[in-house]
């Protein structure tokens, strides 16, 4: 059984798509813990605020698979691949951690470079799996989050309606 940690976001009617992200996790995995949601403003593209979170399930799917469900959720959820760059999506699922691989097969890559270079993708793992190590670096969440939070403007947590109206 390997445990996975999954970076939810959404900019584009993002309360309803994240609780559509979760509740696709939710439908396949069975129990997910859930970070804080936060919102943070959207980093290398002009468009609206996203709300950011972070998941974790336990699976006896191999990575793959798990990546492949990850891709075809934001697409049910409308998320459109244009090229390279940032553009405001619908919803994105990015496959942070699948228990302490190291993998780099194309687009592919854990663990996730962007755990070290956004707030909005530290702050919720580091709330969840503070204790857990970053296979490369060896230092857990919350260190790494100590240091990379010291001079940065924090992202506010929002109190998240689950349920929906």
């Amino acid at each position: 059984m390997a445990r996975v940690y999954v970076s939810i976001g959404s900019n584009i009617d993002r309360a309803s798509n994240i609780r559509a992200g979760v509740h696709a996790l939710r439908a396949r995995y069975g129990v997910v813990q859930l970070s804080s949601v936060y919102d943070t403003p959207a980093v290398g593209l002009k468009g609206d605020d996203f709300y950011n979170l972070v998941a974790a399930f336990d699976t006896i799917e191999d990575v793959r698979s798990v990546a492949a469900f990850l891709r075809e959720t934001e697409a049910r959820r409308g998320r459109v691949r244009v090229g390279a760059g940032i553009v405001s999506r619908t919803l994105d699922m990015d496959l942070l951690l699948y228990d302490d691989l190291i993998l780099q097969e194309g687009s592919l890559r854990l663990p996730r470079e962007e755990i070290l270079e956004y707030v909005f993708v530290l702050a919720p793992l580091a709330e969840i799996a503070g204790a857990m190590r970053h296979p490369v670096l060896g230092r857990s969440y919350a260190e790494l989050w100590a240091d990379f939070s010291r001079d940065r403007e924090l992202p506010a947590i929002v109190a998240f309606d689950w349920e929906g109206a």
